[in-house]
């Protein structure tokens, strides 16, 4: 029997189904640049922050930012000029004395006790004092002189610190612990004289949390005073992290622009004696750090980075 031969038929789409096939068709064969912007699903946008935009490394001044010791030197100093029988001008009847006006101006012009005698004295004439008969004329002795003063004047400070009457600014502590369970290194770069810097650290934020440091830079330690950024360019070599990633923290134009030569970004706790300066720099200004905690410091210095 031969094959039965079914009959050539074709089967129907309805009129629907015909529209929706040749939409099919339509947006199949076409490019998807050449399909309408209105019609195109956009991905969603991320922006990505570089892990380089991070917080690897916080840096205090110590004085005015860990205490307020403006006055403690003040008072140090015109205890040696006292005790030395310093006299400026040489003719003067009374041992040289810095009121609290003046050394405020002063010690925010001049970083580093010893650069303060030498610019104090050679715009108002070299002493007469118990150390010289004259007042000294060679370099040699000058130097001498300062040194004396200085050494002095550092012991009585030690002696002021001691006496268990001077406490850390508010929020100091607070912020260095919560900054070390973070594992972020912890730095502390003063301009003042080393074995001073120790004293006061050891007393103030007690031996774990000096020894904790991740670095320790004093005045002797740097050829330079702020605001040259010697000192802190030194702390970021010696705590291997970058300046862009490093945050300093502290309280005059001084270290302020020091921070910033360094290649840092620096916020500002001030004092009441550098309050009125001008800070427009520092990435934020603060009285002090009692509301200050790490996770805005790190949302502060990655903004920075990120639209810097």
């Amino acid at each position: 029997m031969p094959p039965t031969t079914m009959p050539s038929t074709s089967l129907a789409l309805p009129t629907a189904a015909r529209a929706g096939a040749r939409r099919h068709a339509f947006f199949s064969n076409r490019s998807p640049s050449s399909v309408p912007i209105a019609r195109r699903r956009r991905a969603p946008r991320f922006v990505m922050v570089s892990a380089s935009a991070s917080l690897e490394a916080l840096i205090f001044d110590c004085d005015g930012v860990i205490l307020e010791s403006e006055n403690l030197h003040r008072q140090a100093y015109n205890d040696a000029f006292a005790n030395f029988g310093v006299r400026c001008p040489p003719a003067s009847a009374d041992p040289l004395y810095w009121d609290e006006a003046f050394y405020d101006e002063l010690q925010n012009r001049i970083g580093g006790g010893k650069p303060k005698m030498r610019w104090y004295f050679g715009e108002n004439g070299w002493p007469s004092s118990e150390l010289f008969e004259t007042p000294p004329s060679t370099d040699t002795d000058k130097e001498k002189l300062v040194d004396i003063i200085q050494d002095w004047k550092t012991e009585r400070y030690k002696e002021i610190i001691k006496s268990g009457t001077v406490k850390p600014r508010p929020g100091v502590l607070r912020l260095m612990d919560e900054v070390k369970n973070a594992g972020i290194k912890l730095a502390v770069c003063s301009a003042a004289t080393k074995s001073s810097v120790i004293m006061c650290l050891e007393n103030l934020i007690g031996l774990e949390r000096f020894n904790g440091l991740d670095c320790f830079l004093a005045g002797d330690d740097v050829k330079l005073k702020k605001p040259d950024p010697t000192i802190y360019i030194t702390a970021s070599e010696k705590l291997g992290v970058g300046s862009k990633n490093c945050l300093v923290v502290e309280d005059s134009v001084i270290g302020l622009l020091a921070a910033k030569g360094a290649g840092m970004s620096c916020i500002i706790t001030y004092t009441p004696s550098t309050a009125s300066q001008d800070f427009k720099d520092a990435i934020a200004t603060y009285p002090d750090l009692s509301n200050v905690r790490l996770e805005d410091l790190k949302l502060l210095l990655q903004k920075t980075l990120v639209t810097g």
